[in-house]
């Protein structure tokens, strides 16, 4: 059996058995219909890679140009943009300013930078994510929280940028953004496939709940929402994805 078999065989026996052993905190895997798209639009840059929402706005940072852009989601048109200190791999907003979560250097270092919008970003201002790992930021009203996709954890950092509490996923992590105390997450087992999900972790037990709620049919990257529905980025193909709250 191929490499590539034996760790899907590993992916999906890991789903199935997590909650048995309470590997992944408490998890449950159900059958899901896909995700409600509502519109499908062209990014303004190339290779859209994370997304934010600071209320009225919906940021964009792009893999391709390391530009964040301010979008106008009524008239799809960009008002304005920064250029980042390296690769925008994942943003949250933080009051009335954004994280941005940045690879930079050959090494793809990755730094989470303080971006202040019609301004820039501050020069000064860099938290080191943990051992070097990180793609996605979700913030929760008080504490940045850090996703690692290969190693499928969520960290919740302290103001120094300190490990204050781990929460282990049963899968990769590519999206991440907090609803209502909850942080739900775009995962998936195979990163060149195209089954994704959305998942749902509840933070507030000791124990976090975990659950799968959709399938994404597409590679998606990041998650951000509006207040009524969720954004997600089919980065391949360009565009900018808006998808329902499932009500489950």
């Amino acid at each position: 059996m191929c490499a590539e078999a034996v760790q899907l065989l590993k992916n999906w026996t890991g789903r199935l058995l997590g909650s048995f052993f309470g590997q992944f905190s408490s998890y449950t895997l159900t059958t899901m219909n896909d995700i409600q798209e509502l519109q499908r639009l062209a990014s303004p840059a190339p290779k859209p890679q994370s997304l934010a929402w600071d209320g009225a706005t919906l940021w964009m940072g792009s893999r391709e140009t390391r530009h964040v852009y301010a979008i106008d989601p009524a008239t799809w048109t960009v008002g304005w943009d920064a250029a980042a200190p390296g690769t925008p791999w994942g943003m949250t907003a933080v009051g009335d300013e954004l994280r941005v979560l940045c690879g930079e250097t050959a090494e793809d270092n990755r730094i989470i930078r303080r971006l202040i919008p019609g301004h820039g970003f501050d020069a000064r201002f860099g938290l080191p994510c943990p051992d070097d790992t990180g793609s996605q930021l979700g913030y929760d009203g008080q504490r940045l929280h850090v996703s690692q996709w290969h190693p499928q954890k969520v960290l919740a950092l302290g103001d120094d940028g300190e490990v204050e509490r781990v929460i282990d996923v049963p899968h990769g992590i590519c999206g991440q953004v907090f609803v209502d105390g909850f942080i739900y997450l775009v995962t998936n087992d195979v990163e060149e496939s195209t089954d994704y999900w959305l998942t749902r972790v509840d933070p507030r037990p000791a124990k976090p709940q975990i659950d799968d709620l959709a399938h994404i049919p597409f590679a998606a990257r990041a998650l951000a929402f509006d207040g009524t529905n969720f954004w997600t980025n089919h980065r391949e193909q360009n565009q900018i994805v808006s998808f329902a709250r499932p009500t489950t």
